[in-house]
Order: C-alpha cells, then sequence, then structure tokens
C-alpha cells in the first residue's frame, strides 16, 4: 500500500510545480528523486536529524489553525501578568480579579516554578493524562481559560504566529479567527428557525450586516498591520514572519441555535467577499456537541444557501471528528458527504471517521475527483480523539488519491508545531520525501488565495525547494 500512496503523492507534486513553473509535459529535473529521496531516507534513522531537516524544508501552507489557540500558555501568562489578572486556583481559570472572591493574582504563581508550570499545564493539553481528565476535554477547557488574556493582544497573537512559521519556512496561514461574529449572531437572537431559509435570510438586516462588514474590515486591516510592526517587517531587522502571507477564516460558532448559525454564515461569507484578508468560512467548536450533532444537516444546508451571496468565497468546513464511542454510531455515517454534497466544502478539517461513513470508498472517489483536501491533524486527531497511528486514516486517504495537507489545529494548546507534524507522519507511515513534498504543495494548491497571489506563491514555494535540496547533501545533513 505504501508504494501506491508514495507514486500518487508523487505525481501530485510534479504535477502542481509544473503548473508553477509553466512547463509543459516535462517534470523540471533537479537532483530530486534519486539523491534527495535517498539522503531523506538515510535522515530518516535519526530523529533529530530529521527535526532539523524538516525544519528547514520549505512547507507551503498551515491551513487550519484557529489563532488563539496558536498561541503558547506562556504568552498568555505573561500577557495576564502585565493585564494583572486573577487566577481561579481550583480550575485554574484566567479571570478579572473583580470576577469572584478569593482569586489569587497570576503574578504570584508566575514566579513561583511549580505553580507556573501547573498553569502552563492547565492552558495547555501537556500533561492532560495526569489531571483525570481526557485529552478532549481539556483540549476544549483551555480557550475559555486562557481567554481574558487574550483581550487587546490579538496584534501579539499574530506576530508570535507569523514568527513561528517563519522560522520553520512556511509560506502561507489562513487563520481561523471571529471577529464580529457574536454582533451577527444577534441579528437572529428573535428569529425563529425556519426550513425556509429564504424566509430567514428576509429576516436578517442588510444595513446591520454592512456595518458589521465595515468594522471587522477596518479592525483586520489594522491588525495585520500592527502583527508586521511588532516584527519589523519595514525596520532595519525584520524577524522571521515578515515574508509569511495570511490571511483568515470567518469562523462561524456551531453551537449557537441554529438560526444564529445562519445569521453567522450570511455575515461570514458578506465579510469575505468584501474585504480581502478574510478569503472563506469554517464551522468550528466541538463537532459532537449536542446542537452542533442535531442541526448538522441545517448548518449544511446554510452553508449552501449562504454561498450563493459570495460563489467565490472559500468554504473549508470541520467534518468527521469523530470517532466510534465519542458519539453513538448513527453520527458517524454522513458528516464528511455532507459537507461535500450539500455545503460544497472544497477542504475538509480532520476527516477522522471517514471509513465509518456510508459506502466510504465510493466517498473517497468523490474527494479525490472533487479535489477535495483534507486538512489532517495528527496529533490534534491523537489527543481529543485517541485516533492514531494504525487507527488513523491517513494513509488511506494518500492510498486513495485524495489530496492532503498536514495542519496544526492549535498548535499552542498542543504544544507543537507544523514541523512536529511533518515529522510524525514520516515517523509513524514511513513517509518519504515525495509523499511530503506533495503535502508542501497541496497546501499552496487548495489555499484560498486568488489566483494571481497563488501563482507567486506557488513559483517563491518552488524556488525555496530548489534551494533547499541544493542544500541537502548524500547524509542527508545541510549544508
Amino acid at each position: 500500500m505504501r508504494a501506491k500512496w508514495c507514486c500518487i503523492a508523487a505525481v501530485g507534486a510534479a504535477a502542481v510545480l509544473l503548473a508553477a513553473s509553466g512547463c509543459r509535459g516535462v517534470v523540471p529535473a533537479p537532483r530530486l528523486d534519486a539523491d534527495i529521496d535517498a539522503a531523506f531516507e538515510r535522515v530518516k534513522a535519526s530523529p533529530p536529524a530529521l527535526r532539523a531537516f524538516l525544519q528547514a524544508m520549505p512547507k507551503g501552507a498551515d491551513l487550519h489553525s484557529h489563532l488563539s489557540g496558536a498561541v503558547y500558555a506562556e504568552s498568555y501568562l505573561r500577557w495576564a501578568v502585565q493585564a494583572g489578572l486573577c487566577v481561579e486556583t481550583q480550575k485554574l481559570v484566567l479571570l478579572d480579579c473583580a470576577a469572584a472572591p478569593d482569586l489569587e493574582p497570576v503574578a504570584a504563581h508566575y514566579r513561583d516554578m511549580l505553580s507556573r508550570n501547573r498553569l502552563i499545564d492547565a492552558l495547555s493539553t501537556r500533561n492532560y493524562h495526569l489531571y483525570g481528565r481526557s485529552g478532549h476535554d481539556q483540549f476544549f477547557a483551555t480557550f475559555s481559560a486562557f481567554g481574558p488574556a487574550g483581550r487587546d493582544r490579538t496584534p501579539d497573537m499574530l506576530a508570535e504566529v507569523l514568527r513561528r512559521a517563519g522560522e520553520q519556512n512556511i509560506l502561507y496561514l489562513e487563520l481561523m479567527a471571529s471577529p464580529g461574529m457574536g454582533s451577527a449572531a444577534a441579528l437572529a437572537a428573535d428569529v425563529p428557525w425556519n426550513d425556509d431559509l429564504a424566509v430567514m435570510r428576509a429576516a436578517l438586516d442588510d444595513a446591520a450586516l454592512d456595518g458589521i462588514v465595515a468594522g471587522v474590515g477596518g479592525y483586520v486591516r489594522g491588525l495585520v498591520a500592527e502583527a508586521r510592526e511588532r516584527l519589523d517587517c519595514a525596520g532595519a531587522a525584520p524577524q522571521p514572519g515578515c515574508d509569511v502571507a495570511v490571511r483568515f477564516l470567518a469562523q462561524v460558532i456551531r453551537t449557537r441555535p441554529a438560526a444564529e448559525v445562519f445569521a453567522q454564515l450570511v455575515y461570514g461569507f458578506r465579510l469575505a467577499r468584501d474585504v480581502p484578508e478574510v478569503v472563506g468560512i469554517n464551522l468550528v467548536a466541538p463537532e459532537d456537541d449536542p446542537v452542533a450533532l442535531a442541526d448538522y444537516t441545517r448548518h449544511m444546508r446554510s452553508v449552501a444557501f449562504a454561498a450563493q451571496e459570495a460563489p467565490q468565497v472559500g468554504i473549508a468546513l470541520h467534518a468527521g471528528e469523530l470517532t466510534l464511542g465519542l458519539v453513538p454510531p448513527e453520527h458517524l455515517r454522513f458528516h464528511i458527504r455532507e459537507a461535500v454534497e450539500i455545503a460544497g466544502a472544497q477542504r475538509i478539517g480532520h476527516g477522522v471517521d471517514v471509513m465509518f461513513e456510508d459506502d466510504p470508498y465510493a466517498l473517497l472517489d468523490m474527494l479525490r475527483e472533487r479535489n477535495v483536501l483534507v486538512e489532517v491533524n495528527l496529533t490534534s486527531n491523537d489527543v481529543i480523539l485517541g485516533v492514531a497511528g494504525d487507527d488513523h486514516p491517513l494513509p488511506i486517504y494518500l492510498a486513495a488519491g485524495v489530496a492532503v495537507a498536514l495542519s496544526t489545529d492549535d498548535e499552542g494548546v498542543s504544544r507543537i508545531d507544523l514541523t512536529h507534524e511533518y515529522q510524525r507522519a514520516v515517523q509513524t507511515y514511513d513517509l518519504s520525501y515525495a509523499d511530503i513534498k506533495a503535502f508542501s504543495v497541496s497546501g499552496v494548491d487548495h489555499g484560498f488565495l486568488p489566483s494571481a497571489e497563488k501563482t507567486s506563491l506557488r513559483a517563491d514555494l518552488e524556488a525555496r525547494f530548489r534551494a533547499f535540496e541544493a542544500r541537502v547533501m548524500p547524509s542527508g545533513e545541510l549544508r
């Protein structure tokens, strides 16, 4: 099976590089296949050497990353101290000091190594197994635990994520964030659900939607500018990350009442239509939440309806972030299929339960034929779902010729980076250099950038691969 998916991956990588370079019918022939692949096989014998190789290797994109979850706990704690926040010592959540009695200043805990380490554990999934909590519950609990520390820190958050991406030779980020979603949801707070979505749409105030879009558009533009200022991108000593392209996905909170989810989607598509920094939408929050499960088909229909007003906007959907035991088996049978067939998703986030779906091989064929990319998050799937190794469908996707890109999901919460996910994939599934190069290329190819920008990014990626491959010695070490 491995030989089959390696062949598929190599063909996919060559095809994309040909498109990027404008060549016709001839695959570029630097040292790639024999020399680089052999060197890579040698370096795989040493995990530390493999890490160094993958750190330097161009990684086209991280397409599945939540901005707030991408920030490390150490940053949140530092900001909490600066803001004078407190900690509730039983639940270990950060709060305003006036929020409840008997809170203790974060600063006091930050100075003590043991207390600081316990807080880092509480604000991430580090050591979660030591505290009698499932990885699933710990993962989703962290967002409310560190939330207050992120107030007014979004430029710092973005600068941190850009810097880390630049240090790993990542070219492009699509980050999920929810500015304006609360205001959009409020427009439907008193609107009852109606299966006639045109009636639902008529109940929304277009002037109010435009007002939210205008305010958020200015905010997003200012956010990117402030983050790049923090990186000194226009100064004498620009930091890593200044050359990383970044766009945003409007993330809709799927656990709200269905009418509010519909309003968020209408707003999200309009935001992505009118604000160039926002290129797509996504649905977020636990897919196993009772509301998300009960309203799943309503949500897919809502996506399809809202997309009619902005057909150029990208659609990436969390689907199949489920497994047997987490939910009853009937919920595993249709989520990925409906995300594609009803909602028109161009990318699927996670897709872990694909083989539980009805007629899974026909579904795999459909994903391949429609060129739907699966955003694979190996560490996240292990921690949240307990699905890893041979139980993970990554090899099945590859063998079926489905496009795949590795992504981080929430690198701060999971205490990882994208290089780690590449290394984990290589070591778990004995992947070749051609396989991981295909992941890198697919990330750029399936981003939601306008075509001219994507063509430029592809050319940059090809140039970076040529430069990188010229550094690789027969041992796998880098010059």
